[in-house]
């Protein structure tokens, strides 16, 4: 009785009316819920909810209409994800880098919005939010160590030294290809991130295996997923190192096949300097409707991406050398012999001496051993 009065008196009984002493109580009234016998829902942990999240946004897009992938998510949580993922293939970096922001609060969706986040930030030029998200990681890292949440906080600080080609600054587990910690569904990301290693420290074949290998992971009889698309580009790559010129076209057509008809050209954007003028001909050729918004992608983020290397890796370097004189000054200081590099970027050897004493004059120094301090 005792505990009926307590309800009364709390307003917990719908529509029941004080008379002097007496209450009077609708006869369809329900007893309101106890506090102390309602059962508590079990919490559920950081490390499965990242799980779940991950997992359930690796299911690739469908490859007619990649946008319909949003139709099919109810959480709001996972749909910012796939929407941030859309707006940076499609090069508006500033909407991704909102949908990553609304993320926040929410640690396993946040986690999982990292890497896009530090994508778009580089593709802005903007260090301050990179440093923020770094911090942010940082501390995940240093509260879970040993579990896949510190795993998953690794992938994305190391998306920000492959992209800033910063070798020397790549962590030992991905030099090594020790994968061993990250879930499942992480593991073609992380093949990327080790195959563009493998580039930076001249070693295309294995670069080419890499990809190879992480795109076997994949589904392509159930749509496409960014990873997908990035590591056809990078299959390119390798193969135009090897020169191997017919498969370098071969992997690139394919990547366009899958993404620009849906207007994705970021992947392309991003890597147009790496295939010697490969990538200008083939949407030249292929594509010719794609060819400006390509490049005026890479002309207006380019500039970004400097300012984002040298805060990076703190030096000026790419302030001194354009964009095509440093790419070549990496290849130089790996030993790479002139006649593959020149062939490379379709001049002569002759040509390339002349780019080559030319950088050497901005830099003041006289040797490739000189130069790899500088860029490798």
């Amino acid at each position: 009785m005792r505990q009926v009065q307590r309800f009364l008196a709390d307003n917990r009984i719908p529509r029941a009316k004080k008379y002097g002493r007496s209450w009077m109580i609708p006869v369809d009234a329900e007893k309101p819920i106890d506090p102390r016998r309602e059962k508590k829902l079990p919490q559920i942990s950081l490390s499965s909810d990242l799980s779940c999240v991950i997992a359930a946004t690796a299911i690739p897009m469908p490859s007619g209409n990649p946008d319909a992938i949003l139709d099919t998510i109810d959480e709001d949580r996972l749909r910012l994800i796939y929407e941030a993922e859309l707006a940076y293939l499609r090069g508006d970096f500033r909407r991704a880098m909102q949908c990553c922001h609304k993320t926040e609060g929410d640690d396993a969706a946040r986690l999982r919005a990292c890497p896009l986040a530090i994508a778009a930030a580089i593709s802005m030029g903007d260090y301050r939010t990179y440093t923020e998200i770094e911090s942010y990681l940082k501390r995940c890292i240093d509260t879970n160590k040993g579990s896949e949440i510190a795993a998953c906080a690794e992938i994305s600080l190391a998306t920000a030294v492959v992209s800033v080609i910063a070798p020397n600054m790549v962590p030992d587990w991905l030099k090594v290809g020790d994968l061993s910690a990250l879930p499942p569904q992480a593991m073609p990301n992380a093949l990327y991130l080790r195959a563009r290693y493998l580039h930076y420290i001249g070693q295309p074949d294995v670069m080419l295996a890499v990809a190879q290998t992480a795109l076997t992971l994949s589904s392509p009889e159930r749509g496409i997923t960014t990873t997908d698309i990035y590591l056809r580009v990078t299959c390119a790559i390798a193969c135009h190192a090897l020169e191997r010129e017919d498969e370098a076209k071969r992997w690139l057509l394919e990547a366009m096949r899958l993404a620009l008809p849906h207007g994705f050209i970021t992947p392309f954007a991003e890597l147009v300097t790496a295939l010697g003028g490969l990538m200008e001909r083939c949407l030249e050729q292929e594509f010719p409707g794609y060819y400006g918004a390509v490049m005026e992608q890479w002309k207006r983020t380019w500039k970004n991406w400097i300012t984002f290397h040298n805060q990076f890796t703190k030096d000026n370097i790419t302030l001194i050398l354009s964009l095509r004189e440093y790419h070549i000054a990496v290849l130089a200081a790996r030993r790479i012999p002139y006649a593959k590099i020149a062939k490379q970027y379709c001049i002569s050897v002759g040509r390339l001496k002349n780019i080559m004493l030319e950088i050497y004059e901005k830099l003041f120094i006289s040797s490739r051993d000189e130069l790899a301090k500088y860029v490798l």
